[in-house]
Formats: C-alpha cells, structure tokens, sequence
C-alpha cells in the first residue's frame, strides 16, 4: 500500500467516525460563519449584536459594505461606509452568504497544499458564479427570494469543499489529485447532506440539492431547486473536480437540448440575466 492509499483510508475512516457519531468537525475558518448564522437566525438577536461579529473580521467589514453599495442591491446611488448601515442594507440572507465566502476564501489561502489549495481556489469561485447565477435568476423571475437562491448557490459545492478542507491533515493525498477527485464525488452527496443539516438549513432549501433528475421539467424554472439546476449548468468558471474527471457540464448546456429546456429560451434568460449576475460577483470578490 503506498502513502496515499494508506492516508486515504484513514481519512476514510475519520470522515465515517464523524458520521457514525452524529457530527462533523468544522475547519475553524468557518467559526465566524457560523455565529453570523446562528445570530440571524435567533430572532431574539439585535443588529447591533450581528454587526459586533461581523466589525471582528476586517474582510467581512469591507465585502459587507462594498456589497452593499453595489449597483444590484443601492439602486439610488446612495453610498455607505458604515458596518452597520451596511449590515441592514444587504439583509441578513445576503450576510450569511457572504460571511461564509469570506470564509472560503481564507480557506483556500491558508491551505498547505498547493495542489489543493488550487482545487479549493476552484471550487469557491465556482460557488461564487452559481451563487451569482442563482441571484440574477430569481430575481428576474421572481420565482424565489434572490437572497435565499445566492446562499443556495454558494452550497452548491460544500461535500466537496469540506473535505479539501479537511484534506489538509493527510499532505500524501496531493500526490493523487485524481484518485483524489474520485473520492470527492463519491462523498461529495452524503458530506453535503451532513454539512448542509449542520448548518440548520430549512427543508426548504435541503430539499433543493436533489442528486438525480433535479429539473422539474418546466418552463421557465418554477421553484429553488430549478434555479440551482439552471445555474449550476450556468456557471462560466468550472468545478475543478468536474475537470478532473472529464465532466463538462456547460458545453451540454449550451449544445444541446437540457431536460427538455429549449435553447432559445434558455439563452434569452442567462442573457437577460447576465448583467446582474455579473454586479454580484464584483460585490463578493471585490
């Protein structure tokens, strides 16, 4: 057995003990992510009390107000340079999403795999182009709440980006980056399940990331989880496990004929979309 079969078993067997015991570790990156949510989702939570957090992460304070005097969310022009005016501005859906951005990006940064690190650099911006699809989606056709479809779009890869982040304790694993990849779709679906259950996410939005037929096979999309299918496809920046394994989803999208979608249809709203989907991805990667 050479070094990285033996330390993929072992990460193996971590990831199952986890399951087994009802729980997964968190990289502690996403600590900050996770009060930000928790604090949101308590209604007995003041603003001042979320600001407090989000003013303890520099990066989060600046993303947090740059987004907020982005054109797609401060139509009138309006700039701010306040946390906290900016915090009630971009709503707390919109500050979940980006808190847990800010988290994946320092992420990626401080991963000591430079194999990996390029994968996880991958994965975040394809989250972050779903995210900005799924946005401009439903907010054109008003079949969602844009911000609850943004923070979807940003799970879109979270199996998968939990265990890179996670991967980091087993360096061997950078010497198979394709064996690697296969063990990350593998894992990819239950993994994501467990991390989207941890975040306490409403069935709502659980019930969204179906893994097979996820279209409804209506037109145009008709709920969250046909908005995450179509942005999914969508996306231009590609999910680096994809590449690994020769999966190309957008070119399927764009060729041929997807889940019964017509492709004139299809081009006339990511074209009608496209411009706002851009505003968001300048006001979470700036």
């Amino acid at each position: 057995m050479d070094e990285f079969e033996a330390q993929m078993q072992a990460f193996r067997k971590q990831i199952e003990g986890e399951f087994e015991e009802g729980g997964i570790s968190f990289p502690t990156s996403l600590d900050a992510s996770l009060r930000i949510k928790r604090l949101a989702d308590n209604p007995e939570s003041t603003l001042d009390e979320i600001t407090t957090v989000v003013k303890a992460e520099p990066v989060l304070s600046a993303k947090a107000v740059r987004m907020a005097n982005a054109v797609a969310l401060n139509p009138y022009g309006k700039q701010t340079t306040n946390v906290s005016e900016a915090v009630g501005r971009i709503g707390l859906s919109a500050l979940r999403c980006l808190a847990f951005a800010v988290a994946a990006e320092q992420l990626v940064q401080d991963h000591r795999s430079r194999n990996l690190r390029l994968i996880a650099s991958g994965l975040w911006m394809h989250s972050l182009d779903v995210a900005a699809w799924a946005y401009a989606i439903a907010r054109h056709l008003k079949v969602v709440n844009p911000d609850t479809a943004m923070f979807s779009g940003m799970m879109t890869d979270i199996g998968q980006f939990f265990l890179v982040a996670r991967a980091a304790d087993y360096p061997a694993l950078e010497s198979g980056i394709d064996r690697f990849a296969e063990f990350a779709a593998t894992w990819n679906e239950p993994v994501g399940r467990a991390v989207l259950e941890a975040f306490e996410l409403p069935d709502a939005i659980l019930d969204a990331f179906p893994y097979e037929d996820p279209y409804g096979g209506s037109w145009p999309p008709a709920d969250l989880a046909d908005v995450l299918f179509i942005a999914s496809l969508a996306a231009e920046t590609p999910n680096p496990f994809d590449t690994l394994l020769g999966i190309r989803r957008r070119p399927a999208l764009l060729d041929t004929s997807t889940s019964g979608i017509e492709k004139i249809k299809l081009a006339e709203l990511l074209d009608t979309a496209r411009a706002q989907r851009q505003h968001i991805l300048n006001a979470v990667c700036g």
